[in-house]
């Protein structure tokens, strides 16, 4: 067993407080550096409960991440830390390139420098799915891990370089993900994993962690967002692996997000501007006002998340006319610098709290970051404005529908606007409650729906459609609380309102 957590490690608020001289202890500092010395209790007698050495080492820097993590929290509650709104400014073009101006690439070979990173952390619960979300069937039978690999192997194939998959895992999603990936064998590519870190949640009164020993409860843990990429890579041997096998870059995106494949242009694009970081942004719509944004702050590019905005400005956030892009988390990253970046100890990610319950209802706070948020770390950082193509993300049965329907096609892994859709943009889909878990999602359609004319689909209600459906223009079905719209077979709805109770039967 190895030390426990270094007594050094104490909340900087208290040792500059003691340095001021104790009469000067406000009350939050006072208040901070006591709810400090309780985790830092806490979290050594976890430690020291820990028999094997190497589980110990293990979980100790994952503590002592954490409990760094906890210090600048307090450290922020104390000051009330926000952004001052009068220095957030919109990028300028300097700061963020539309794709279109991008040279086009043509030297593929600088794919033999890349890897290609899925984050793959989450599970299906909001889509009522048990296990990984990666491997809900999407589309032809496929999973978005399916998917993920043919892109990556017809990427290999065609220019005949062996470019990397990885997926960053969490501790929910590893063991059935190491199951699945088995089936890749024998295919084109090399899939490498590793784990995110598994973060004790926090009691919201006492603000001590839930389990009482790494072996807790599962569920008294949480991964703590994609922002623990860069130590997760670090800690796990992988930076440095990728590094010796002669990888420069890594593209990370999110696994449900489809239309991320990998782009020769913007790959091209960083080599020669030698920048370390590209977000790739594109243009908001009404439905991405929620959205993160980037931003200049007195000439950084900074990630503002809603978390982060005034009460008093969140719908000058919202708003399309000041910020017109958010963040897809599609991101180019130099990995020799985020080498310097960790070993640095650069990062200082803005903490997002996130608020839930355990199962007995008993309140929780999980303080998670963003990936994105280290754009300000990194040298010569910009954004690149891509089309919305490159933005398909599945977060709901609503973008499972879109995803599924004739709108797209299905080309060597990625989803390609179907070019019978006369515009661009994609149909606007609000499908209600009884439409929210997969299950009664497939239930509810014999097949789906020809919907290459739509512009704009809302369902609410005990709604059923039949086969062979055609829906054009905007179709909004709304079953009254206690009665059934069924659609029959080959119905065609353009421009249609139905309300009620109905039952249309063929004759």
């Amino acid at each position: 067993m190895v030390d426990s957590l270094n007594p050094s490690l104490e909340d900087p608020g208290a040792k500059n407080a003691r340095q001021r001289g104790a009469s000067h202890i406000d009350f939050k500092s006072a208040t901070s550096a006591v709810a400090s010395k309780a985790m830092r209790n806490e979290l050594n007698e976890m430690i020291e409960g820990i028999e094997d050495s190497a589980t110990c080492r293990a979980f100790e820097g994952e503590m002592s991440s954490f409990y760094h993590l906890f210090n600048r929290f307090l450290s922020d509650k104390a000051k009330g830390t926000k952004l001052e709104w009068d220095r957030i400014q919109p990028p300028s073009p300097e700061q963020i390139k539309p794709y279109s101006s991008l040279p086009k690439a043509t030297d593929p070979s600088v794919l033999s420098k890349l890897a290609v990173l899925k984050l793959n952390g989450g599970l299906g619960t909001t889509m009522g799915c048990t296990g990984p979300k990666s491997v809900i069937e999407v589309r032809e039978g496929m999973t978005f891990l399916d998917l993920s690999v043919r892109q990556i192997e017809h990427l290999n194939g065609t220019y005949n370089v062996s470019v990397p998959f990885i997926l960053m895992n969490s501790f929910n999603t590893d063991d059935d993900t190491a199951r699945v990936i088995q089936k890749y064998a024998n295919h084109n590519v090399e899939i490498l994993t590793f784990n995110q870190s598994r973060y004790p949640r926090i009691d919201r009164d006492s603000l001590l962690p839930c389990p009482r020993s790494a072996t807790s409860n599962k569920s008294l843990w949480y991964p703590p967002g994609h922002g623990d990429l860069f130590d997760a890579m670090n800690n796990s041997g992988l930076l440095d692996r990728l590094i010796a096998m002669g990888k420069e870059y890594v593209f990370v995106s999110n696994v449900d997000n489809l239309g991320a494949d990998v782009d020769l242009n913007i790959l091209q694009h960083m080599v020669e501007t030698e920048t370390e970081f590209i977000s790739e942004v594109t243009d908001k719509t009404k439905a991405d006002v929620k959205g993160g944004t980037l931003i200049d702050y007195d000439g950084t590019m900074r990630l503002l998340e809603i978390a982060q905005v005034p009460s008093e400005h969140v719908e000058d956030f919202k708003s399309i006319k000041k910020f017109k892009i958010f963040n897809t988390n599609n991101l180019w990253l130099n990995l020799k610098a985020i080498k310097r970046v960790v070993e640095n100890d650069e990062l200082e990610l803005e903490i997002i709290v996130n608020h839930k319950s355990l199962e007995n209802g008993e309140p929780v706070i999980q303080l998670e970051t963003a990936v994105g948020a280290a754009i300000k770390h990194f040298r010569g950082a910009k954004g690149v404005n891509v089309p919305r193509s490159r933005f398909l993300p599945v977060k709901n049965c609503s973008d499972l529908l879109l995803i599924t329907s004739d709108l797209y096609r299905l080309v060597h892994g990625r989803l390609v606007m179907n070019p019978r859709r006369e515009f661009g943009q994609t149909p606007v889909v609000k499908l209600g409650d009884t439409f929210k878990k997969v299950g009664n999602y497939q239930k509810r359609f014999k097949n789906i729906p020809e919907m290459i004319e739509l512009d704009h689909l809302t369902v609410q209600g005990d709604v059923w459609f039949g086969r062979n459906i055609i829906l054009r223009g905007t179709v909004i079905i709304v079953a009254n609380e206690g009665h059934k719209i069924e659609l029959p077979d080959g119905a065609v709805l353009e421009n249609k309102l139905i309300t009620g109770n109905l039952a249309i039967i063929e004759h």
